[in-house]
Parts: structure tokens; sequence; C-alpha cells
């Protein structure tokens, strides 16, 4: 899953995921995040870009709508998705909080889903993860 960012070694930055438990790196220049909605069962799919100027979103898809849930005017139905592009520039920090009724938080990148809880090596049950853009090691 670790893929490394395009150019040079310098200025590079990483993915990274902070929990009760550690931090964990992961050298990524894009992802998507998924999850569940805990009521409506809806799936919920966003795709970032790690840069030195912090993760900026890049687009954003819900399969359904729901309670909170409900798309943008700007969005479009593609391929049973509702999308669109969020007008926002880059943000330090995302807080992702889990409240263990819908599942975990999951990271995919090259094809490849995980969970937070398999991205850093334990259970992070309902406490909060942090993520944000770093440094590489």
């Amino acid at each position: 899953m670790a893929a490394k960012a395009a150019g040079g070694d310098r200025g590079r930055v990483s993915l990274c995921f902070a929990t009760a438990g550690g931090v964990k790196a992961l050298a990524l220049s894009a992802f998507t995040l998924a999850w569940t909605h805990s009521i409506a069962k809806v799936e919920w799919q966003e795709d970032w870009r790690v840069t030195p100027a912090g993760l900026e979103l890049v687009q954003a898809r819900v399969k359904g709508t729901g309670p909170g849930m409900e798309p943008p005017p700007e969005a479009r139905l593609v391929d049973g998705w509702f999308q669109w592009q969020p007008k926002r520039g880059p943000t330090q920090e995302v807080v992702l909080g889990n409240s263990g009724a819908a599942g975990e938080w999951r990271l995919c990148h090259d094809g490849v889903c995980m969970t937070l809880s398999e991205i850093v090596g334990h259970p992070i049950g309902a406490n909060v993860t942090t993520m944000k853009a770093c440094n590489d090691p």
C-alpha cells in the first residue's frame, strides 16, 4: 500500500494517522477515504491528495442520500453515485471519529482498501484518529 510520491526527495510528504496508540506514516500522494453512514448505511467516498500545503479534497461521492448526507446542488449522478468537486483549499488535518455503529473508515490506494485498524496495526475502536500530511521519515 505504501507508494512513493512523485518527484525528488525534497519537499515530499506522507500521509500520517495519529491514534491513541501512536503514529503511522504512509508514503502516498493520493488516496480514497471511504466509509458507510451509520444510520442510512449508504457508502460515501472522498478522493484526497497529499501535498506540502496539506490535504486537498479533490472529489466526493455518495451512493445515495440520508440524514446529513444530501449531495450539494452541483452534484451529478454518475454510475449510481452523486459526484462533485468540493471548492475548498488544503486543510492541515482531518479528525476521523468512529461511532462503532457502521464499521471503520477505509483507505483505498491502487485498488487495495484497508481499515484504519489494519493500517495502524491495532484496533482503533471508538477512538478518534487524526489524518494529516507530514514530512517523509
